[in-house]
Order: structure tokens, then sequence, then C-alpha cells
């Protein structure tokens, strides 16, 4: 009897030990494996929210002149980036899937806006979206020299639009377009003359307005645009969508994270 109850101690002190062992075995794994979902979570969760911003150029319509976006979408689909285009419009054509994915409607681009527009309404803008990583500033000042408004205002405009991104994400990259023209028939020597002095001074706003932290790069739209990518006099058909969607992924693959 006595035999029996030492026997049946040591069987349960062993079990003990044993319960004990994979609990902490088991933990260690939990441990582990909560490690990696986590790690794995927060990859999922890397995302760079990109705002298009700009007047016609940037909205397109569809189907008869075009917008880049859909095309820079599909490249950084094929580059494997995680992106997110935000903005309060949306893209009112249809555009086919790609690789499974549905196209990415939102953009911030209104036809016929000018600098002082986008400079009135930008905080409100950005109440709604949400304040990007990456802006795409597209053809800036286009309409107000179309228009014949005041150049001087056109960069003060800019600067401004600048320096409110800027003071809401002192890390936002803001990749700044360099205009890329109109139809030779439709640039008059005048207008020419404008654009050509833009494409200067948006390299040297670049320039000025970048900071430690945040970079302001200017695109070059201009050297190699020909009348072939228009539409009509100033709007993109899809060749031309497509030459503005590669010179910015050219830069946008850069700076992504």
């Amino acid at each position: 009897m006595m035999l029996y109850r030492k026997e049946f101690t040591g069987l349960s002190n062993l079990l003990v030990v044993v319960f004990c062992m994979c609990l902490l075995f088991g933990c260690q794994n939990d441990e582990h494996d909560q490690g990696n979902t986590s790690e794995d979570q927060i990859t999922k969760n890397i995302q760079n929210k990109i705002m298009p911003l700009g007047a016609s150029r940037v909205q397109g319509f569809y189907p008869w002149f075009e917008s880049y976006r859909y095309y820079l979408w599909k490249d950084l689909i094929d580059g494997g980036w995680d992106f997110d285009y935000i903005g309060t419009e949306m893209e009112t054509g249809s555009y086919p899937n790609y690789k499974g994915l549905s196209f990415d409607t939102d953009h911030q681009g209104k036809m016929s806006w000018t600098s002082k527009q986008i400079f009135k309404e930008l905080e409100s803008i950005l109440s709604e979206t949400g304040y990007p990583d990456i802006v795409l500033f597209s053809s800036p000042g286009g309409n107000d020299i179309l228009d014949g408004l005041p150049y001087e205002n056109v960069i003060e405009n800019i600067n401004g639009i600048i320096d409110i991104f800027q003071n809401h994400n002192p890390d936002i990259v803001i990749l700044i377009e360099q205009l890329a023209p109109g139809k030779r028939s439709f640039m008059t020597q005048e207008l020419t003359a404008i654009f050509e002095q833009a494409v200067l001074d948006v390299d040297k706003i670049a320039q000025e307005q970048t900071k430690e932290s945040s970079q302001v790069i200017a695109v070059n739209m201009f050297d190699g645009f020909s009348d072939g990518y228009l539409y009509d006099n100033i709007h993109y058909n899809e060749e031309g969508a497509e030459f503005i969607a590669q010179r910015y992924y050219e830069v946008l693959k850069t700076v992504l994270e």
C-alpha cells in the first residue's frame, strides 16, 4: 500500500512538471506567434497616402480627355507599392480592373480651378481627407496663366499651398510639376514665354521650399512633351497621360516608403 502511494506521488509530480513545461513553452510560442503577427500587421498597415492635386488635367474627363492617375496607379501596383489616393473628388469615368484590383478613384482635381481657389479651399479639403504623405501638384498656376491672372499672385499662391501642407505634415513630400505645354498652334509667343518662366520658377520654388524633413521636388513635364500627347489644346490623350504618369513614377519610386 505504501509503495503504491509513493509511485502515485512520483507520477503526480512528474505530470505536474510536464504540465508546467507545456504551459511555459506554449506561452513562449504564443508570444512568438503574437510577435510575428504584430510585425506582419504593422507591415500591412504601412501605406503612402498620395494626393493628386490640380485642375482638369488631374480630374480628366473620360472618355474624352485623360488624367494620368489611372496609368500611374497601374505603375504603382506593378512596383508593389502600398499606397492610397486621397481627395474629396472621385473619378466619374469607368476604368477596367488591373491585376484583380479596382481603380482607386479618389483625387483632388477640379475643372478650371486656379491656384487661388486651391489655396483658399485647401484647409477645408485637408480637414475632410486627412493629411497626405505625398502630393502630386500638377500644372500649378496653369489656369491662372490661361486666364491672364497676375503672374506674381500665382507664385505667391503656390508657395502658400506648399506652406499649408508642410505646416500640417512636416515630413511631407511634394512633387511639383514643371508645366507640360499646350499645342503649338495654341501656344502664343506670350503664353510660351510665361510657361517657360513658370518652368524656371517651379524649380526655384522647389529648392527654396525644401526643408530638412520635407522634400519639394520639381518634376520636368516640359521637355519631351509633344502635340501628339494632347486630346485638344491643353488636355492629355491616353499617350499624354501615360507620359505624365511615367515622369511622376520615376520620381515617386525614389521617395516612397
